[in-house]
């Protein structure tokens, strides 16, 4: 991987700030700092093997945090399938977490089935934090649609994970 010629110059200078906007996405959907280091730093490297065009991007924290929450939901899905859960008896006891743990693979396995529009706002709007206005800029759509892909990605989620339950998208 030659990144001489992409300037990675630019790249080790933008990496603190992407990598951060990575792994708030990422730890948001996975709920674990150790994988979310892991999915935010595989992401901040697709943006170095990118660097060309990903250096050129206007709105590269929207870019890394659509990859980041696309990185994560992988994860999730990998997780849903292996649902190992690892021998602690000679360690320190670990806090019970099942409940917080199951709905955020729920929340991310949903997150999947949306339309990749919901799912881009919905990652920018309520895990990478951006207000209205940043996300209608990153994806090049109004306002207004920003609002309707939120309010039906969101009453999605409600409706698939459990139509009583007030689904929290910034859970911590």
């Amino acid at each position: 991987m030659d990144t001489s010629a992409a300037g990675s110059g630019d790249f080790q200078e933008a990496f603190r700030g992407l990598f951060l906007v990575a792994f708030q996405v990422t730890h948001r959907i996975l709920g674990d700092i150790t994988r979310a280091e892991d999915a935010a730093a595989e992401a901040t490297a697709r943006a170095l093997v990118d660097w060309r065009r990903v250096g050129r991007m206007e709105h590269r924290n929207a870019w890394i945090a659509r990859v980041a929450g696309n990185v994560a939901i992988d994860e999730v899905r990998r997780l849903n399938r292996r649902r190992e859960v690892p021998d602690r008896s000679d360690g320190p006891p670990v806090p019970d977490r099942t409940d917080e743990t199951a709905l955020r693979m729920a929340l991310g396995a949903e997150m999947a089935r949306l339309s990749t529009r919901q799912r881009e706002v919905i990652a920018l709007r309520y895990l990478a934090d951006f207000d209205e206005a940043e996300v209608s800029r990153a994806l090049g759509i109004s306002v207004n649609s920003v609002k309707k892909h939120a309010a039906r990605g969101k009453a999605a989620l409600r409706a698939r994970l459990n139509p009583t339950l007030e689904v929290n998208l910034a859970l911590e």
